[in-house]
């Protein structure tokens, strides 16, 4: 039997540090990165081309060191450095399960990881390797969601999919508010009116002038980023 057709022929993954964690406190359960590396190489066998943004924290998020007093570049660079070694682990995971890969950090560092260049990007995906981002765009002050929004417009991604630990975008925090509403589908403007936790302000925006659609789901249901790639309702979405 032929597999389904897809609804896109390249996306890009948006996965936060904590999704390595598994039952873990702090750092990376090996066997959480291998379980998302058979969800990705199950939409890729769909000739899905998949770049994965990755955060940082399980390991270290910037807002932990401005919070213990620490300037705010300082604080940022290091929860850089927590996302590229989530790269590695990712890399690792996904090359363990058969799919090539390709590791691009936007900080230099030459023996980790092979620079940012977009045309040589783009070509790893059109060559079929799973391409993972890492270190943002760089720079303080700019999230991993802002990243993922830049490099998915950059390598001409046709949505984001922000996997998540709940099941889409509510009203309010599901966890703290028992009526909370889940919404099904949002339009960009009313996630920034509402102040909706979705992605940051920034990245929305860029979203939104460009017509990138977002849809955000929950990680830890087998089989969700193939339903989002089919296009087929989960989570929700966030569009015009």
């Amino acid at each position: 039997m032929a597999n389904p057709a897809p609804a896109y022929k390249r996306i890009l993954l948006k996965l936060s540090g904590e999704s390595l964690l598994g039952k873990l406190s702090y750092g990376i359960d090996f066997e959480s990165a291998r379980s998302v590396a058979r969800e990705v190489k199950e939409v890729h066998g769909l000739g899905v081309q998949v770049a994965i943004m990755i955060g940082g924290g399980n390991i270290f998020r910037g807002k932990q060191g401005i919070d213990a007093g620490m300037d705010r570049a300082a604080a940022d660079q290091m929860g850089l450095l927590a996302t590229v070694i989530n790269g590695i682990a990712l890399q690792e995971a996904l090359e363990q399960e058969g799919l090539f890969s390709r590791h691009v950090s936007a900080v230099e560092i030459k023996a980790l990881a092979e620079p940012f260049i977009r045309r040589r990007v783009i070509r790893h995906l059109d060559k079929g390797r799973v391409v993972i981002f890492s270190a943002g765009i760089g720079s303080p002050y700019f999230t991993t969601d802002t990243a993922a929004a830049l490099r998915a417009l950059e390598i001409k991604a046709q949505v984001i999919l922000k996997a998540t630990k709940v099941d889409g975008v509510y009203s309010a925090d599901p966890m703290l508010d028992k009526k909370a509403r889940k919404y099904a589908e949002i339009s960009y403007l009313d996630v920034i009116k509402k102040g909706l936790k979705v992605m940051d302000s920034t990245a929305i925006s860029l979203c939104k002038d460009n017509s990138l659609p977002i849809v955000v789901f929950n990680l830890n249901k087998k089989g969700n980023i193939r339903k989002a790639v089919l296009g087929q309702q989960v989570g929700t979405w966030v569009r015009s």
